[in-house]
């Protein structure tokens, strides 16, 4: 690990001032001579690993007094960006309410990352790729833009097949991210310029040909809450996630499922797939082929076909494409399948 200098900043004014301090590009996260500190579980493994090499490292858990409330009302849920995994987890409202934000922090990381991990943090971790975690390794476009990608042509077993670009086919390695995105979420941010809300699916970037730009947050803003109304296909939701091993892995492909039925048929659909894709996904085409139709083996078979169809698999990842499809299709079945307390 490099040195740096540390800052604690005791309100997110401070730490907005603190990081607008360091001149330079802050394009990419790699590259930002600042970077923030809450609980650090994806910070301090890169800079452990001499991905990232912050001059400056902002310690924002302070902002917990004011950034880590769950607030629910009839409107809908707002929940601090400083909040803990755990402690989102463990709440027996939103577990009632909005099932699949639940069911997506407990299948997260292991029980000690989510007792210090805080959502923020979560929804912009970094991934997984060996390539770009391992130095030693020259060709990274997110950690040395023009560099190349070695896992184009390299061991690709875990990356993505939808999002994927000629510059980068690393997968977005989280799971909170699908469940706000199943569930219409909006994102507060605040930053040199001030506040601003945002879609939640505008957050994350597609690699495109600039991998190293992951998301759309301007130099120094800082999430500072997440905003989840209360809409109709929110208690029919789940999560549904495949990995390797039953805990402390990564999924190899997840679906984030949410619907509104009148009777058997679907009014209003919304799918989110993890594992299988650069960023969170949102799969429109799967969500339109089942609106107006019961959620039957035929007609989720259709929506996972859509959902994958324009995939581009490698040489050692197109298992994804028929995992991911079996994952949506059980998925879109439970949910259907569950009952709703009136």
């Amino acid at each position: 690990m490099r040195p740096f200098e540390f800052v604690r900043a005791d309100d997110a004014r401070a730490a907005i001032a603190a990081f607008a301090a360091d001149a330079g590009d802050n394009s990419s996260a790699a590259a930002a001579p600042a970077q923030y500190l809450a609980g650090g579980t994806t910070l301090i493994d890169l800079m452990k690993l001499d991905v990232m090499r912050p001059q400056r490292v902002i310690d924002i858990n302070p902002l917990r007094q004011s950034a880590a409330a769950i607030a629910l009302d009839d409107k809908g849920l707002r929940l601090g960006a400083m909040t803990l995994m755990a402690e989102a987890a463990d709440h027996g409202e939103i577990r009632a309410r909005f099932p699949v934000l639940t069911q997506s922090l407990q299948l997260a990381a292991s029980a000690q990352i989510r007792n210090m991990a805080s959502l923020g943090g979560n929804v912009l971790q970094r991934t997984r790729c060996t390539y770009f975690r391992d130095t030693s390794y020259a060709a990274c476009n997110k950690r040395i833009p023009g560099s190349g990608c070695a896992a184009l042509e390299g061991i690709n077993r875990p990356h993505a097949v939808l999002g994927t670009s000629e510059h980068c086919i690393a997968t977005y390695p989280g799971d909170f991210a699908q469940a706000l995105l199943a569930l219409d979420a909006e994102v507060e941010l605040d930053g040199p310029r001030g506040a601003r809300t945002i879609p939640f699916a505008s957050l994350h970037r597609q690699p495109e040909s600039t991998p190293q730009i992951e998301t759309r947050l301007t130099p120094g803003e800082l999430i500072t809450a997440f905003r989840v109304a209360e809409v109709p296909w929110a208690r029919r939701s789940l999560y549904l996630k495949i990995r390797d091993r039953d805990s402390y892995e990564f999924a190899l492909a997840s679906a984030a499922v949410a619907l509104d039925l009148d009777g058997d048929i679907v009014k209003q659909a919304r799918i989110a797939l993890g594992g299988v894709a650069t960023v969170p996904w949102r799969a429109k085409e799967a969500e339109a082929a089942l609106i107006g139709k019961a959620v039957s083996d035929d007609t989720a078979q259709s929506a996972a076909e859509a959902a994958f169809a324009h995939a581009r698999p490698r040489a050692h990842n197109a298992f994804k494409i028929a995992l991911g499809k079996r994952t949506l299709i059980r998925a879109l079945q439970q949910a259907a399948a569950m009952e709703i307390p009136t």
